[in-house]
């Protein structure tokens, strides 16, 4: 596959900014955008954390691996993946052979005045949300550490982010 054809995928945690990054980055490469949460609540049709209440956890992921699937059967894509998405091995070894991976990051304290405490964040509800979105970094870091790229967006605006990424890009080839 040609890099020019290469899907683009970004990861990280929730409130990184994958999402907006993404359509951004998606409009200056002039290609299709895909935010998989997006995807699978309108396959779903209810919103994700809708499908957390009712259903749980474990068919949430199991219809994210499906949905994931089924985008990456496609090519030349930005796609914004859901913060967990990459935990899965058989997701993150996909996502890494069918994609350009990009992780954004930005430090905790940004996180979680960025994710806001609404129910919107499934994971981060109960007492201590700024402990239990430690915890799922914590958890999540070895596999946010295998993306291709990483980026730091703490400091940036989206544009400069998406600046840095295409930057990146020509860089990688």
């Amino acid at each position: 596959m040609a890099p020019s054809e290469k899907n683009i995928a970004l990861t990280g945690f929730m409130a990184a900014g994958k999402s907006v990054v993404g359509q951004r980055l998606a409009q200056r490469m002039r290609r299709r955008f895909v935010d998989l949460d997006q995807s699978i609540e309108e396959r779903e049709g209810m919103e994700v954390r809708a499908i957390f209440e009712r259903k749980g956890e474990a068919y949430f992921r199991k219809a994210e691996k499906e949905v994931l699937r089924e985008v990456l059967r496609q090519e030349g894509l930005v796609i914004a993946t859901g913060g967990g998405t990459v935990v899965d091995e058989e997701n993150l070894r996909l996502l890494k052979r069918k994609s350009l991976l990009i992780c954004l990051t930005a430090p905790p304290e940004t996180l979680f005045q960025r994710a806001g405490s609404g129910p919107r964040r499934p994971l981060l509800q109960g007492d201590s949300q700024e402990e239990r979105l430690k915890e799922l970094l914590r958890q999540r870091g070895r596999a946010y550490a295998q993306a291709h790229l990483s980026i730091e967006t703490g400091a940036l605006s989206v544009d400069e982010v998406v600046e840095e990424i295409l930057k990146r890009l020509d860089a990688y080839g």
